[in-house]
Parts: C-alpha cells; structure tokens; sequence
C-alpha cells in the first residue's frame, strides 16, 4: 500500500513505536513518520507506507498546530509533567488575562529558542537527551523558529499554590513547544513547564481526520481502510501537469527547461509533477547554477 495514514498518537508510545506497530499491522518495512512526538504528546502523527515513505521530507516541513496547558510553579528537566522538579515558586495569586495575552502575542513572528537537553537534536554526534540522561549538560546553539499565531484558549485557573492555562500555537517545524511553555514562564517570573499537549495538525491533515489504533485495525478487518494518496498528500506543493510523452523523461529524473508558470519561483521551492492520470511521478526544483528545472526526488512507479 502507497500512501498516508493519519494516526492519532495516543500517549504512552514514541513516534518510532508507532512506525514498529503499523509496520506489524499492513506486514511492510517501508514505513515512515512525518515529525517526532514525545511519548506524552497526543494527537496528529502523518506516518508514510510504500512509496510514499519518499515525500516525507516534503511533509516534515509543514507547519504544526498544537494545544498546549502550562503550569506556573514549577520547571522540570524535561521541562513538562514527566521531569523532575527542578525549581519552585508559589503563585500568590492568579496572573492578569491581559498580561497573559500580551506575552502569548510577544512571541509571534520570527524568535530564537534554545532546544531543551531532553530532545533528539544532534551535538558532537550525540543526541541531546543521551547527555543529558548522564547529567550532563551542554551548551546548545539557538536557532530561528517562527510562530505564525499564539493565542490562550482557556481562562487563567488557579491550582493551589499553581497556575495553569492553555494556549494554541501554529509554528514552523523544530519548535519546542515545551520550551515556548518555560519561556512564558521566564517572562512572568515564575517557574513554569508544560504539562500536557496534543498536536491538532500538521500541515494540511487534522486531528478529526486520524485514527487511533483500534480504529485502525478495524477498518484493516473490514477491508476499508483508504490512505491518503501521495498526490493528495502533495497538494500545499504548486502543480505541474504534464503529457505522456514528457513523463517518461520524468521518470528518468530528466533536467528540464523551466516551465513559464514557474519562472519567478524560489530556489527552496518544490512542484509536484503529475502525469495526466493525476499520478505524481516526482519532486523538480529550480537547478542552483543553470536556467533548468532538475528532479529533487523521483518517485520511481512499480
């Protein structure tokens, strides 16, 4: 089977562990997943099967919608619910709606955030949490991110001597959003951590479009399953619809003359061809030194 499947990551399992399960349930090793989610998050994880495992890079780049609850009292190591406490603070008393708002909305556009050392990034070819994991903590470089939209989306409650309230966050791949949760913190003065988070889209695929596993399994008994195709999957991509003839030249990852529509695109952009039976056949971006469209992935068809 070539194609997506939306998968609602219940808690409890890593991104890899999933993978591990649907290469078990449709009996394939060619399965692959669209963007990591820690094991305590929920919600949208985009898993490719088949052929399709050759766009997830075009799926990663997507930006992500989450909702977020943060607590205000405390930060961890991990910083959310499952790190131990690293400092506390009592909330007096409940922060104003308005300051929350204004904080929230600071942080829209283009910010620098640090990865947290419980993550997978890569230092000295290591990944961050296996340092971290021995006590050790390194020095991290920032990195650009950017946050389309930020908003609360609950009232302020407070807890006992702990605030909490939720907020939701469309951002660009490789923000943290446990990290955006402390830096709140770090704005109101008070320790804070992430305590829970579902991701509710990824692109173009939404939380109400995914399945759980059980659900998943079902429709596998029932023969009913239907993937999202690669061709559907592709459609955020600009479209180049092309003949027959033509497409054979694709297929052999052919470097072509650029096509008029596509002329004033940028060198980061990609187009998705299509033959005429609505099939995509590859990936072509502008050629870096020549006036010439060339293959960033060719999607060979069995």
């Amino acid at each position: 089977m070539d194609g997506v499947l939306l998968v609602n990551k219940p808690a409890g399992m890593t991104s890899h562990d999933c993978v591990f399960k649907v290469r078990k349930l449709f009996k394939t090793r060619k399965v692959g997943h669209t963007g990591t989610l820690d094991p305590d998050v929920t919600g949208v994880l985009p898993i490719c099967l088949g052929r399709a495992t050759k766009i997830v890079e075009y799926l990663t780049a997507s930006s992500k919608t989450y909702e977020a609850e943060v607590t205000l009292g405390f930060s961890t190591t991990t910083e959310d619910a499952s790190g131990e406490v690293v400092e506390k603070a009592k909330v007096i008393s409940k922060p104003e709606e308005k300051t929350i708002d204004e904080i929230l909305a600071s942080f829209e556009g283009v910010i620098e955030q640090t990865p947290p050392m419980y993550s997978a990034v890569k230092i000295n070819g290591k990944k961050l949490y296996e340092y971290a994991r021995k006590g050790i903590e390194i020095e991290r470089p920032s990195r650009e991110i950017k946050i389309h939209s930020m908003e609360r989306i609950s009232e302020i409650e407070m807890r006992g001597e702990e605030a909490a309230f939720k907020f939701r966050v469309n951002c660009s791949k490789g923000t943290y959003v446990r990290t955006l949760a402390v830096m709140i913190g770090e704005k109101l003065g008070i320790p804070a951590h992430m305590s829970h988070l579902v991701r509710t889209s990824s692109g173009s695929f939404s939380l109400e479009n995914c399945l759980s596993f059980e659900e998943i399994e079902q429709k596998l008994a029932e023969d009913s399953l239907q993937l999202i195709t690669i061709a559907e999957a592709l459609n955020h991509l600009p479209k180049w619809e092309i003949n027959d003839t033509l497409a054979e030249k694709v297929k052999n990852g052919a470097v072509l003359p650029v096509p008029e529509e596509f002329q004033e695109l940028g060198l980061d952009a990609r187009v998705a061809v299509y033959n005429e039976q609505g099939e995509c056949l590859a990936i072509y971006q502008k050629h870096p030194a020549k006036p010439s469209f060339k293959p960033s992935k060719v999607l060979s068809m069995d």
